[in-house]
């Protein structure tokens, strides 16, 4: 490493963020990278030369963490984009939105502070396209190979940047009017801003990636027409059906899945179409109901729009604030997490049973009737169960409710049902590998394993583009393919 000794002269830093106050009066990005300056340099010094960096393993898609830390620490821009660029096709959403699990296995993070690779990797990327490093990864030859990719979140355009640089004919269909899935539809822009999105779809346009927006394979365009018109179909539709709440008063006008309100907020913010009927906070008292990502991102949202009040309830205890001994390093631990949106004002609740909501004449929602909970030590083989603390229950106010208890699988009907795809116990897409019960159709991302992150989506996409090309070809290797074909990026 360029400084060996940067670990033991310098402690972990992060640039500075807008201050709450301001930051929810418009939907933007408010972490102050510009202003950071030589300080990536020094906190890239710190990491260590520990001879097994445990944070490639922890990395779903195996970054090279140490090599480019060093590169950034040299100010070898260029060299660390190519470094980052070669395992992750995203490094500008996964600097943005990964829990970095790779934070958690940095070696470091034994007894210090762990390496803040979040950031250098953000940094790396924004230097890239400011110097120009970043540029369309175009093949030299074409194979005359057609794929047609379902899903445009990060396992499809995963994939097809992949599949793209090895010389095959790539289109990916959009359901939306515009391209990014839950990326575009679903992260709230003052975490994974929409021009973000752009600039990377605009470089894999300019390589030959083909997009079709408003194709809703299964719905207004027949899945099985295109499996006749493509060599391959690959379904990274994403688990986009969301975990319902069956309680008295659910049917209640204001209570909304999370996801409808989240999406429907980035079309505000962008100035699209909202499609549906308008789902607003402002001076309502909210309810969140799980205490996941999705929703942190309805608080934030909901401080933006300018709500009365914001209650999150958990259903689980509430989970320690260090590293529990069952959860050693280098796992990815389970420990109480303030987000930046938690930071921006909510009133958080654990061990919470949600009972009933209660309506007004009107049918809308006006209240939540909850209780306290306390878990029983589970008996091994046994799912935990819990008892309701006696005297605990309890109404609180509740103008609006968002339902964000994480998603189950894809939806059945539309391109699974037309191309009788064959499904798992738990409703994913079953596969052998990547390659589905019909020849020719493989399936990647949240479709096939579930709900999961967006980096270990990418990883699918790589992943299956991998098995795709050696369907098509018979016995290549996609990276060492794309390596040869592709024109240099010098």
């Amino acid at each position: 490493m360029g400084k060996p000794t940067g670990f033991l002269e310098f402690g972990r830093e992060l640039p500075q963020k807008v201050d709450p106050s301001v930051r929810i009066q418009d939907n933007k990005e408010f972490v102050l990278n510009d202003e950071f300056g030589d300080k990536i340099n020094t906190q890239a010094s710190r990491c260590m030369d520990c001879g097994v960096p445990f944070c490639h393993n922890a990395c779903p898609i195996g970054n090279i963490i140490p090599e480019f830390n060093d590169a950034v620490f040299r100010d070898s821009w260029e060299e660390a984009w190519n470094i980052l660029s070669s395992t992750n096709n995203f490094p500008e959403f996964t600097g943005r939105v990964c829990p970095a699990p790779c934070e958690s296995g940095c070696v470091l993070g034994i007894n210090q502070d762990p390496i803040t690779i979040c950031n250098i990797e953000k940094t790396i990327v924004e230097t890239a396209y400011r110097e120009g490093y970043a540029k369309p990864k175009t093949p030299r030859t074409r194979t005359g190979k057609t794929i047609a990719i379902i899903g445009s979140g990060p396992a499809g355009l995963s994939a097809a940047e992949q599949l793209n640089s090895a010389g095959h004919c790539v289109t990916v269909f959009e359901r939306d009017e515009k391209v990014g899935g839950l990326l575009r539809f679903g992260i709230p822009d003052f975490k994974l801003g929409m021009d973000i999105i752009d600039r990377k779809i605009d470089l894999m346009s300019d390589a030959g990636v083909k997009f079709e927006v408003n194709a809703h394979i299964g719905v207004t365009v027949n899945a099985q027409q295109l499996r006749q018109d493509f060599d391959v179909v690959l379904l990274t539709g994403g688990s986009t059906v969301p975990r319902n709440l069956p309680i008295p008063g659910r049917e209640l006008k204001g209570v909304h899945f999370a996801m409808e309100f989240l999406a429907q907020n980035n079309r505000r913010a962008n100035d699209m179409d909202l499609k549906t009927e308008e789902i607003h906070a402002k001076g309502k008292h909210i309810v969140v109901v799980g205490g996941g990502d999705t929703g942190s991102d309805c608080v934030g949202t909901s401080n933006r729009h300018g709500a009365a009040s914001i209650t999150q309830v958990e259903i689980m205890p509430i989970p320690p604030g260090q590293r529990p001994t069952n959860q050693p390093w280098p796992s990815y631990p389970m420990i109480m997490k303030t987000s930046t949106s938690h930071e921006e004002g909510c009133d958080r609740h654990w061990n919470i049973l949600t009972k009933e909501f209660i309506g007004d004449e009107a049918g809308n929602v006006k209240a939540l009737r909850i209780a306290d909970i306390q878990w029983q030590e589970a008996k091994p083989g046994e799912r935990p169960v819990f008892d309701e603390v006696a005297g605990s229950e309890r109404i609180i106010p509740c103008d609006m409710a968002f339902l964000a208890m994480g998603f189950l699988h894809p939806e059945p009907t539309g391109v699974i049902a037309q191309l009788d795809i064959k499904l798992d116990e738990r409703g994913n897409v079953a596969t052998t590998g990547f390659a589905t019960s019909q020849k020719g159709v493989f399936a990647a991302g949240d479709m096939r394993t579930g709900q999961s992150l967006v980096v270990r989506c990418i990883n699918e996409g790589r992943e299956c583009a991998r098995e795709i090309d050696d369907f098509l070809m018979g016995n290549s290797n996609l990276e060492a393919k794309a390596d040869s074909l592709m024109l240099s990026q010098a």
